[in-house]
């Protein structure tokens, strides 16, 4: 008669296989390396060129990925740094999918206007806050006089994106979105203007 008995080899130092190699545990991927991209800060120089770096580094990337997402939950800051946004994912190779989540506000706002038609969702808790640019200048009066051009291409800019990302006209925007005061909305009344496409949770 056989007797057979298995012995464990208690020498082996934890994750060490019998090999005398080692393993690891994996580490799951970070929502970058996902294609998700985070934008929770203020609209400012800074945290604009992450977003540009990071859109710039997957469309250089082979192969490319079929689209980025961009969550966004911001303030808004300066409209300057969100063109410079927008510019870049215009010209972006895939599509753009943006969520909107928390606040998105001002200069943010144009930014998630800017994703993809079709692709531009909110959580149901979000609130979307649109408004007219502020801007203070100081000077001597020919100084003014030419700042005063930039005020009115800012406002040409503005006008544009918004009929282009909504499909609304001038004289809607004006009323419902770029009136005197802060237009804050639900996702709902969001829909209602073509602000975004879809209403869902992110999962």
């Amino acid at each position: 008669m056989f007797s057979t008995s298995i012995h464990t080899d208690k020498s082996l130092t934890k994750g060490e296989t019998m090999t005398g190699k080692t393993t690891e545990a994996k580490t799951p991927p970070t929502p970058e390396e996902k294609g998700v991209y985070l934008f929770m800060d203020e609209v400012n120089t800074e945290s604009c060129r992450d977003l540009i770096s990071f859109i710039l580094t997957k469309s250089w990337a082979r192969p490319r990925p079929k689209q980025l997402q961009i969550i966004i939950s911001s303030p808004g800051g300066d409209l300057n740094a969100a063109f410079a946004v927008i510019d870049v994912i215009k010209g972006c190779p895939f599509p753009i999918h943006t969520t909107g989540i928390g606040m998105v506000a001002s200069a943010a706002f144009m930014i998630f206007i800017s994703g993809t038609k079709g692709h531009r969702t909110l959580t149901p808790n979000t609130s979307i806050m649109s408004h007219q640019f502020s801007w203070g200048s100081w000077g001597k009066e020919h100084e003014l006089v030419a700042v005063g051009k930039e005020f009115e291409l800012t406002t040409k800019r503005m006008i544009n994106h918004y009929k282009n990302c909504t499909g609304l006209s001038e004289k809607k925007i004006r009323q419902y979105l770029l009136p005197a005061t802060d237009v804050w909305l639900s996702a709902k009344e969001s829909k209602k203007y073509g602000i975004c496409d879809n209403i869902k949770d992110l999962k």
